[in-house]
């Protein structure tokens, strides 16, 4: 330890610059974290939050919600099956929307379900909607943004019906659309034959054990299961959007590990008469790889700290702005591979450490 902070003294200029690098390099990798779960949760934070574990979709719909079609039949089928122990329907319907009264348009995904299933969202404010009245809804409140308050009313695009905000909601999010919740009587206005077409939605939602629920699409004939993370993927650019993130971040560690091997190992070579004379002189082999161990952790946690109060500071300004969401457990578990990385980086200067021959060394620098 004394060896590695008088060196960290010495060379002040030196382990400044590395130390700017690595602050930089765990920055970048910890906002791009926050992007991509901020964006994952904009774009599909209402199946997240969905307290079902698994989703019934019509068969070949290539886990798209929208291209499901499930008809009431379906539905007694599914929920009276023995296995099953709760069911719930669920209706997709992405559209354009106005404000009554203003022409200002914006997109919104409805969802259709029963306000006393799980499917449920919690309230943030104003009263929870019935079943019974058509014309209520619950919205997210990101529309708030956009001009919406409780007792305002949107229109439909397509079919011209009308709905009265009478609660808003939080986390409701549909391929980067905020969703409007509505019962299915509000289902029935939005559909092509209205009130006199039979019942039809989109995806049934199940909870239940998942040996007995995973046979249900080779009892019932036109379905398919899967569970909610297998739905998010279906969401159109989901799995892009996050697999080309998830690259970006799996690069960055990769660089990082490169770029500090690189900076210690440079730093080594320097030094190699001077560790031949501390061996000389009596200091052990294994003194010196826990002095440079010590100095690459006391370099990464400064450096992490650093990064870490930046990216909640650039977060907080730029909120509203770019969706951003870093929990403080992504945030440990970003800090403990970037400590892995570091560690890892240092790898071959400890070994060209362990491998200075001190008389040798010292022959060099005489």
């Amino acid at each position: 330890m004394f060896l590695a902070l008088r060196e960290l003294q010495h060379a002040k200029l030196r382990y400044l610059l590395i130390g700017f690098i690595m602050m930089l390099i765990a920055w970048l990798v910890l906002f791009v974290t926050g992007l991509a779960q901020g964006l994952s949760s904009d774009n599909a934070s209402s199946i997240q939050n969905m307290k079902a574990d698994y989703l019934v979709l019509q068969a070949e719909s290539e886990h798209r919600i929208n291209r499901s079609i499930l008809t009431e039949e379906v539905w007694h089928d599914v929920s009276g099956h023995p296995g099953v122990e709760q069911a719930t329907p669920l209706g997709v319907h992405m559209n354009t929307l106005t404000q009554e009264g203003s022409t200002a348009k914006f997109d919104a995904a409805f969802f259709a379900i029963d306000m006393n299933s799980m499917l449920a969202p919690p309230v943030v404010e104003g009263t929870m909607i019935d079943n019974d009245h058509r014309e209520q809804a619950m919205v997210d409140r990101s529309l708030k943004d956009a001009g919406l308050r409780l007792g305002d009313r949107v229109v439909d695009q397509a079919t011209g019906a009308a709905f009265t905000i009478q609660a808003f909601t939080g986390g409701q999010s549909f391929s980067h659309a905020p969703v409007i919740h509505i019962n299915f009587e509000g289902w029935k206005a939005l559909q092509p034959g209205g009130a006199q077409q039979g019942n039809v939605w989109n995806a049934i939602a199940l909870t239940g054990k998942s040996d007995t629920i995973m046979t249900l699409a080779q009892e019932i004939d036109g379905i398919e299961i899967m569970t909610t993370n297998e739905a998010l993927q279906g969401i159109p650019g989901f799995k892009e959007e996050q697999g080309s993130l998830t690259m970006m971040i799996v690069f960055l560690f990769i660089i990082a590990a490169f770029v500090l091997a690189v900076f210690f190992y440079v730093i080594t070579i320097q030094k190699v008469n001077q560790f031949g004379v501390l061996k000389a002189i009596g200091a052990g082999t294994g003194y010196l790889v826990r002095s440079m161990i010590v100095q690459v952790l006391l370099l990464t946690l400064t450096s992490l700290a650093i990064s870490i109060g930046l990216t909640y500071g650039v977060s907080f300004l730029l909120a509203g702005v770019v969706p951003f969401t870093l929990t403080p457990s992504v945030v440990l578990l970003c800090s403990l591979l970037f400590l892995a990385v570091s560690l890892l980086g240092s790898l071959l200067s400890l070994y060209r450490v362990m491998k200075i021959d001190a008389i040798e060394a010292i022959g060099r620098a005489a």
